[in-house]
């Protein structure tokens, strides 16, 4: 009452809240988190296309040796290897959008370093800079790639991958016409990463921004992977293993095994590398009906026969579609593999990191150990390894089983942290 005596009126109802539930994002805004990550990988995948086809110009320029361009080559993945463990611990203090922000431009930018370097030395340290920022910048990426995906509610991680597919093939093809118009690989690398620095930003506009709850301990600078990444980063390995051996030794096998010309042989790694681009972009729809145990169970069979067609063949075409098997099989596995560890445990950017150790580890050794194999017994033999680990991925596909820690998207809040409104 008031002091006349006369009953107060019934408040009025309280306005709608401005801002959503904990752990909810809008439909729409989920939609637009999506596109932008995809352009995220996208980017990504063409730095490394770009840099890739100027390396016998930056070994020119650096007038270094066959085996010193392999010394200088191995300093991406160690970088890579020391650095990741520092995403989660960057994502933390700065937010997952501006993170992914800064670490996205650190490694666009770094493209132009090993065109720069004049001597060995130089390109040593321009590459475990690129190596660093790359790594750094991919455990950020696919962080907000698994957040996204169990906020839709549906697989999106292979498609992920996919683009980052997509992203390289660009990169590739337009520093080959670069090279082609003998374009001083200085300018080129600096263009490429003016364009992907700006096209980063912007994506990078609309992802998530997923925020550390006040209570959440900041990750270790420098941890062991959890068990459970080990676990995952087991399969990782073996199919990163198979992409690697694949890709630099394709051509090699069917010239010196099954005598076939230069551009005969070409045509095995242009059939491997669209095949997995191809399986990547379709294999969401794949994982979402079958789930990724038994989607990896499948492409472990394809992955291991066409191992066997590798090594049994006796005409060009078997071991074309051998490797054609392989990229088919090995596809949708690592992108899995960061979704399971990202789910695995209360810290998904260490998980994450642990997976990509173990992965980037993979893809440096798989080159040089086939490399050995082959000189201590033959070509056939190294492939006759890819044949059996290919087999691990249909013997481990049960260590990808999803939890039920997100429930999908369904307004739980996720390990990320609630998005900041």
């Amino acid at each position: 009452m008031d002091g006349t005596g006369v009953p107060d009126a019934a408040p009025p109802p309280a306005p709608p809240p401005t801002h959503h539930p904990v752990g909810h994002v809008p439909p729409d805004r989920l939609r637009r988190a999506r596109w932008s990550v995809a352009v995220v990988f996208l980017v990504h995948g063409s730095v490394t296309g770009s840099f890739a086809t100027r390396v016998p110009w930056i070994q020119d320029h650096a007038q270094i040796s066959a085996g010193q361009l392999g010394l200088a080559l191995a300093f991406p993945a160690i970088g890579a290897s020391l650095a990741m463990p520092l995403a989660g611990r960057i994502s933390h203090r700065l937010g997952a959008r501006t993170a992914l922000r800064l670490l996205l431009a650190l490694w666009t930018l770094s493209l132009t370093l090993p065109a720069l370097s004049p001597n060995l030395y130089g390109l040593c340290g321009a590459l475990l800079v690129y190596g660093a920022t790359a790594g750094m910048a991919d455990v950020a990426m696919n962080a907000l790639g698994v957040e996204t995906e169990d906020r839709l509610g549906k697989p999106i991680m292979s498609g992920l991958h996919g683009m980052w597919s997509v992203g390289a093939l660009l990169g590739s093809a337009a520093g080959t016409a670069a090279a082609h118009a003998a374009t001083d690989a200085r300018l080129h690398l600096a263009v490429a990463a003016a364009v992907t620095t700006v096209l980063g930003a912007v994506a990078c506009q609309g992802v998530l921004d997923l925020r550390s709850t006040p209570d959440e301990h900041p990750p270790p600078r420098f941890a062991l992977p959890p068990k459970s990444a080990l676990v995952i980063g087991a399969i990782g390995f073996c199919a990163v293993f198979a992409e690697g051996a694949s890709l630099d030794w394709s051509a090699v096998y069917l010239r010196d095994v099954l005598d076939t010309d230069a551009g005969l042989a070409a045509a095995s790694t242009t059939a491997f590398s669209c095949t997995m681009a191809v399986a990547r972009l379709a294999g969401d729809r794949v994982v979402a009906r079958f789930g990724p145990v038994r989607t990896v169970r499948v492409s472990g069979v394809l992955a291991t026969v066409g191992g066997l067609l590798i090594v049994l063949a006796r005409h060009p075409a078997m071991a074309l579609t051998g490797f054609a098997l392989i990229g088919l099989g090995i596809a949708v596995v690592v992108p899995l593999a960061f979704a399971a560890a990202g789910r695995s445990g209360p810290a998904p950017s260490q998980a994450i990191a642990g997976v990509a150790t173990i992965t980037y580890t993979s893809g440096l050794i798989a080159p040089s150990a086939i490399g050995s194999i082959a000189q201590a017994t033959s070509l056939t033999g190294s492939f006759l390894l890819v044949t059996v680990l290919a087999c691990g991925l249909f013997v481990g596909a049960g260590v990808l089983r999803a939890p039920g820690r997100s429930a999908a998207g369904r307004g739980t809040a996720p390990a990320g942290g609630p998005e900041r409104p």
